[in-house]
């Protein structure tokens, strides 16, 4: 399961309304845990982050100039150890595909399993999603975010830190081009609700479902040996796809 990388971020209670808030106290929907890189994680990072590695940066890339072609742009937030992802790419080189990940060893997996698999329409973050899409991805540029299997932070008491939230949302809605889509996926009922309730009410969003629920897994999106693992033992996996219509 994907370690999603975003923070929500709450204003200083001090701060007047005619002041800038000051951002001061943040709730996380990751921890981030860095775990050791393998020799095989850190040879890929030192031999092809030059390539396939972009940086935080305060405005907007070109990702035209950066892919040296133009194409539809699909965006994963917590793309793990990227397998996935990677398989996704090779599936559609029509496409080009941006990964965010906090967590080293992953991005070092997925740059390897790129370079495995003869992928080059793929390039990877190092770093919390919502400072990317803030500052470095342009409004209207992106065709797709896909989400899947974000922490579920089941416990009540964190169900603050769930990266779909409201403001969330809209924040992907700005970026998303008009007909743009946003596809989660998660194998905890629970969270599925929650996501369904946000998207729901969210405005400028439309439920790709028919009866406005869950659609079928897209046969785009893998079916991983996690996923796979937990159909077997009769665990149920849940997919949204809401498409921004204004």
């Amino acid at each position: 399961m994907n370690n999603t990388e975003t923070e929500v971020v709450l204003p200083d209670a001090a701060s007047s309304d005619t002041e800038q808030p000051k951002y001061l106290r943040r709730i996380r929907s990751f921890v981030l845990r860095e775990g050791r890189l393998t020799k095989g994680q850190q040879r890929s990072l030192d031999l092809f982050w030059p390539s396939m590695g972009l940086e935080h940066q305060p405005e907007p890339y070109n990702f035209e100039q950066v892919f040296g072609r133009k194409a539809d742009l699909v965006l994963e937030i917590g793309f793990g150890m990227g397998k996935s992802l990677v398989a996704m790419a090779k599936a559609a080189p029509e496409l080009d595909f941006i990964g965010i990940e906090v967590h080293k060893p992953g991005v070092g997996a997925c740059l390897g399993e790129a370079e495995t698999e003869g992928v080059k329409n793929l390039r990877l973050f190092e770093h919390d999603a919502v400072e990317i899409l803030n500052d470095s991805v342009a409004d209207g540029s992106l065709t797709t975010v896909q989400l899947f299997f974000p922490d579920p932070w089941h416990k009540t008491r964190h169900h603050k830190r769930r990266i779909v939230q409201p403001e969330f949302v809209q924040l992907l809605r700005r970026k998303l081009k008009i007909g743009g889509v946003f596809h989660m996926a998660t194998d905890w009922e629970n969270y599925a609700e929650h996501m369904l309730e946000v998207m729901s009410a969210a405005e400028g969003y439309q439920n790709l479902a028919e009866d406005n629920q869950y659609v079928p897994r897209p046969d785009n999106r893998p079916l991983t040996k996690f996923e796979n693992r937990g159909v077997k033992l009769g665990h149920g996996v849940w997919d949204l796809m809401f498409k921004r219509v204004s």
